[in-house]
Parts: structure tokens; sequence; C-alpha cells
């Protein structure tokens, strides 16, 4: 098991460092594409997996994380969309705070549901304030939180909720447009974001080409997650890993934060 992860994730924003995590959905994803992913990722050197879903129906979420394991040792982190979607198997868990949504539940009544869990468990807990863009499109996390997403045009609205997230003590925070978003995180929000936190900032959702993951790192952003786009077409991966760890500084040729696996 990975542990550190919030630790080596701070020392990477520190070095300019840029990270790159496919989000893997177990009820989305064949586990014959999985493979592909799999192989294509270490490949790739791709940072960390992030494993979950907005709506995870079936038993999927413990084969996914056993499957991953057996064949590779890049990190998984949880990224859960409900209070079940839990693992020992994992190496960590973003705990997620919708902190740009105004559902109580899911700014605290979860939390102390599953508190007793991972108080007990094996799983690093990441503290997230995680907020939803509008992609341009209803997404299935708009609709099960039941709450609205921040207007693409609202940098302010963006830029206060981040820092208030950051004032509460939450280590991260997570932008993300959604599952299936249309229109991915304008730069500028990035940007005007990154420039008023010190915390990691994680982007994710619509971003679908490596010119858009490369302008992402290049706006502020700390990590960039890509789900829909490789379950499309597992080749992707190559192309945005190298784009957003393009910008990582390099000892004697060779990116001193993504040694071969």
């Amino acid at each position: 098991m990975n542990t550190n992860l919030y630790s080596q994730i701070q020392e990477a924003k520190a070095k300019g460092q840029n990270k790159f995590a496919i989000l893997i959905d177990p009820d989305q994803l064949r586990l014959g594409k999985l493979d592909t992913i799999l192989q294509n990722a270490m490949d790739a050197n791709v940072d960390y997996f992030f494993i979950g879903g907005s709506l995870i129906v079936n038993d999927m979420l413990d084969k996914v994380l056993v499957g991953i394991r057996e064949l590779c040792n890049i990190p998984q982190i949880l990224f859960p969309g409900n209070s079940f979607q839990l693992s020992n198997k994992a190496d960590a868990l973003l705990f997620l705070s919708l902190i740009s949504g105004r559902n109580a539940e899911l700014l605290i009544g979860k939390h102390v549901i599953t508190a007793p869990f991972l108080r007990k468990s094996s799983l690093e807990i990441m503290s997230t304030g995680y907020m939803l863009i509008d992609g341009g499109a209803a997404t299935t996390v708009s609709y099960m939180s039941n709450t609205n997403p921040i207007p693409r045009d609202k940098n302010d609205i963006a830029v206060c909720t981040a820092m208030a997230g950051e004032l509460l003590g939450l280590k991260m925070i997570y932008m993300d447009a959604g599952s299936g978003a249309q229109t991915p995180i304008p730069e500028s929000m990035i940007s005007a974001v990154r420039n008023n936190i010190n915390i990691p900032l994680i982007i994710g959702g619509g971003i679908k080409t490596p010119e858009k993951a490369l302008a992402n790192v290049q706006a502020g952003a700390d990590m960039i997650v890509v789900g829909n786009a490789i379950e499309n077409d597992p080749t992707l991966v190559a192309e945005l890993s190298h784009a957003v760890h393009s910008m990582n500084t390099t000892v004697n040729g060779f990116d001193e934060t993504h040694p071969k696996r």
C-alpha cells in the first residue's frame, strides 16, 4: 500500500511538478478495456488512479481495485460518489465536501456516517473541497447531489468558494465540470482560483485533448483528471500524460518525479 500520498502531492506542487490521474468508474468500464488502460498508464507514467463514480450499483469496486493492484503499483485513490463507495483495498480516499453546493448532507452529513469506518481503516484520508462547475450539460453529479454548479463565467464565486475551503482547513480543492461535460472549466477560472489559494488544485471534467490538459496546467492546475475521454479511447493516455508532465522540471534528461514503474 502507498502511504503519504498527500505529502507527495504537496512536494510536487512546491517543485512545480504537475500530476496526471485517470478516473475509473467501475460501473462504466469493461474489465477487458481496463487491462489496456492499465498497460497504457504504466507505459505513460500516470501518477494516480481515481476510482469511483456518482452511482456505483454493483460489486465492481473491490474487483477493480484488486485487478489494478495485481497488475501495477500506481496509487489508487477513492473518489466516492456516496458513503457506500469505501474499501480498504485502495491507498487513499478523497474525503469530499461539496463546498459549491448548499446540500448539508454533502457538506457534513455523509461524513459523520462514514467517519467511524474511516478512522479504523488503513486509507490515507485527504480532505478535499469539491467544486462543481457548469460544464454545459446536466451531469450525474448535479442530479445526485441536488445542487447547482457554479456558473462558468462567475470567477469571483469560484475564487471565494475555494478560499473558504482552504480557510476551513481542507487540504485540496477539486474543480470538476462533471462526467460528460460538454465544455471544460475555463482557463480564466482556473487561473483566478490558483492565484488565491495555496493548496493543491485538481481540475477535471470535459478534458478531451492533450492541448486542453496542457492549457489547464499552464493556467495553474496542479493535477489533471481525465475519465470519459480515456474510457472511449485508451490510446489517449500517452498524449494526455505527456502534455500534463511536459512542463515538469527534468534532471539529466529524465523527469525526476516520474520514474519508470
